[in-house]
C-alpha cells in the first residue's frame, strides 16, 4: 500500500499560512453582516455600540407593525409566485438546451443568462417602459412578471449544471420501451435532477424576495416589500427595528444555504450511484 509522504516543515507552514488568510477574507466578508445581529437586540434607540442593554422591543415592534408584516406578506407572496412560475420554465429551457443541437444555440444561452450580466437599474427601467403601456405597474401581477425575469436564469443554470452529469443513455432505454417522453422526463429524468431543480427554485426565491431595484420602479403603496421598507426605513428615518429585520433575513438565507448544500450532496450522491449502476 502506498503512503503519501509526510509534508515538510515549509509546506506545512505553507498550508497553515493560507488557511489563516482564509480565515480573515472570510472574516472580512461575514464580519459587516455578523454585527447586525447584536444591535437588533439592543435596549436602546440608536444603531451604537456597546449595547445600552438587551431586549426584544425591535422584533416585537416589527411582528407587531402593519407595515412590516405588510411587506413581509408582500414579499413571500411574489417570491412563492415567482418561484412556482420560473422552475418549470428553467427546467424546461435547460432540458431543451441540453438534449438539441443548433445553430443559434449560443445565443439562445447568452439571452437566458442576460440578466444576470446586465446592469439590474437597466432591466428596471426596460420593464417599466413595457410594462406601464400596459397597466402593469403598481400591481403584484407585474411585479412577479419582472422577478421571473430575473430568476428564470438562476434556475436554468442550477438545472443545466445537473443535466450535464446525466446519463442520455437512459433517456433512450426508457423511450425504446414505449414510454412517452412527458412519463420519461417524469418517472426517469426528473427525479435524478431533482436536487438541481430544487437548488434553481431557491436561487429564484432567494433572488425575487431580495430584488428591490425593480421593486422600485414597478411596486405601489400596496405592493412595498420587505426590501423595499428597509430601504425606504434607511432613508426616511433610521429605526433599529431594521437590525431585526435584517436579523430575520440573514436567518432566512443561512436557512436556504443549509439546504442548497443538501441538495448539492445528494445530487452527487445520484449521481456517483448512476455511475457505479452504469
Amino acid at each position: 500500500m502506498f503512503l503519501p509522504p509526510e509534508p515538510s516543515p515549509r509546506q506545512r507552514a505553507a498550508l497553515l499560512g493560507f488557511r489563516a488568510f482564509c480565515a480573515l477574507v472570510f472574516l472580512f466578508l461575514v464580519a459587516p453582516i455578523v454585527v447586525i445581529v447584536p444591535l437588533s437586540f439592543n435596549s436602546g434607540p440608536f444603531l451604537t455600540y456597546p449595547l445600552e442593554g438587551l431586549s426584544l422591543r425591535w422584533y416585537e415592534d416589527f411582528f407587531t407593525s402593519p407595515r412590516w408584516l405588510s411587506a413581509v406578506q408582500n414579499s413571500f407572496v411574489v417570491a412563492v409566485a415567482t418561484t412556482i412560475l420560473a422552475t418549470p420554465l428553467g427546467t424546461l429551457a435547460a432540458l431543451g438546451l441540453v438534449r438539441s443541437n443548433f445553430a443559434l444555440k449560443k445565443v439562445v444561452v447568452a439571452l437566458l443568462i442576460s440578466p444576470m450580466i446586465v446592469p439590474v437599474i437597466i432591466i428596471a427601467i426596460a420593464v417599466y417602459f413595457v410594462f406601464s403601456p400596459l397597466r402593469l405597474t403598481g400591481s403584484l401581477t407585474g411585479l412577479v412578471l419582472a422577478h421571473l425575469v430575473l430568476a428564470v436564469p438562476f434556475v436554468v443554470i442550477a438545472v443545466h449544471a445537473t443535466l450535464q452529469g446525466f446519463d442520455p443513455t437512459l433517456w433512450r432505454a426508457a423511450a425504446s420501451l414505449g414510454a412517452r417522453p412527458t412519463l420519461v422526463f417524469r418517472r426517469v429524468v426528473l427525479p435524478l435532477i431533482a436536487p438541481g431543480v430544487l437548488s434553481g427554485a431557491l436561487f429564484a426565491f432567494v433572488a425575487s424576495f431580495d430584488e428591490l431595484v425593480t421593486t422600485i420602479f414597478l411596486a405601489g403603496p400596496q405592493q412595498r416589500t420587505l426590501p423595499l421598507q428597509m430601504f425606504d426605513g434607511v432613508r426616511e428615518q433610521v429605526s433599529p427595528t431594521i437590525t431585526a429585520a435584517a436579523s430575520l433575513l440573514i436567518a432566512l438565507s443561512v436557512l436556504l444555504l443549509g439546504s442548497v448544500e443538501l441538495l448539492r450532496r445528494r445530487g452527487r450522491r445520484l449521481q456517483a450511484a448512476q455511475i457505479g449502476a452504469g
